[in-house]
């Protein structure tokens, strides 16, 4: 497991990192009972990196108070997700009342990816999702606070086809996480995302669009479902306030009720509310605000 750490420290830094001038409890606060029909939309864990360590079961249990349906795990590490054996997990979000839909498995190689493969299953999760080019072809420069991808588009795709293929045949999707930089062409003129979707075989791997993510390189999602339509099955939620940082669902310039309405097109099956990084609200407040927001644009 050596070479996931690093590659966790990584994405920490980048994509994720909690803004340093917020706190956080390990206490989940008491929140008003849902409306009886508001158990609706997922939630990546990964907001609540800070929160859940130190108390697994309460922050669960308060993410579905909230009212979120499902989750999205993004902390695995040494055969085990927030420090629990995927079948303990799997009975702690059964226990909350939340379904396992996806999990985020960064750090993948060719002597872990089977039983990382075999974890997700076991732990209920319906998505394997790769958060980043695997095998080491993730690489962010902290100097400029930019994302790229270090090896050639060819290279990448043979690996994520690897990956996408396992998954396949033990009976999980697969689906490829976007940041911004695969909507930027390379040096020769190839565009990562075009590339992955062309060299790709949609019975094997389909993608989650990052909403945020593609806004923020300046492509357009409903371009991107009319040219690969029915494989974008997962979406990342979340907002860009007027600095094009990350912001509550609600409270930016994403038109989401434009895209939501091009769903079929995408082919979308979930979606999850994101925040990677928070600055006005605590994590734990930012998904409340996330979940209101959801059910005003019209989410369901």
């Amino acid at each position: 497991m050596k070479h996931v750490f690093p590659f966790l420290l990584l994405l920490l830094l980048s994509s994720c990192g909690q803004d340093a001038t917020s706190t956080e409890t390990t206490e989940a606060p008491e929140v008003a009972a849902p409306e009886a029909d508001a158990d609706f939309g997922g939630l990546a864990l990964y907001t609540l990196r800070d929160t859940i360590s130190g108390n697994v079961a309460g922050v669960l249990q308060h993410v579905a108070d909230l009212g979120y349906k499902y989750v999205e795990a993004a902390g695995y590490a040494d055969g085990k997700f927030y420090g629990m054996t995927p079948t303990e997990f799997k009975g702690t979000l059964e226990k909350a009342g939340l379904q396992p839909m996806s999990s985020h498995q960064g750090g993948a190689t060719p002597e872990n990816i089977d039983q990382m493969i075999a974890d997700v299953k076991a732990a209920g999760f319906t998505y394997f999702v790769l958060p980043v080019p695997p095998m080491g072809a993730f690489s962010f420069d902290p100097k400029t606070n930019t994302l790229s991808m270090n090896q050639a588009p060819d290279m990448v795709m043979k690996n994520i086809n690897m990956i996408a293929q396992k998954c396949a045949e033990a009976g999980l999707q697969c689906l490829y996480h976007n940041h911004d930089f695969e909507f930027v062409a390379d040096e020769n003129g190839i565009v990562p995302i075009d590339y992955f979707i062309e060299n790709s075989n949609p019975e094997h791997l389909n993608f989650q669009m990052d909403l945020y993510w593609v806004t923020k390189a300046g492509a357009d999602p409903l371009a991107y479902f009319d040219k690969a339509p029915g494989r974008w099955k997962g979406w990342h939620v979340k907002d860009m306030d007027d600095q094009g940082r990350f912001a509550p669902v609600g409270e930016g310039n994403i038109d989401f009720k434009r895209i939501l309405a091009a769903r079929e097109k995408a082919g979308m099956e979930f979606y999850l509310v994101e925040q990677d990084r928070c600055f006005n609200h605590t994590a734990l407040e930012a998904i409340a605000i996330s979940h209101k927001g959801l059910k005003e644009i019209g989410f369901e």
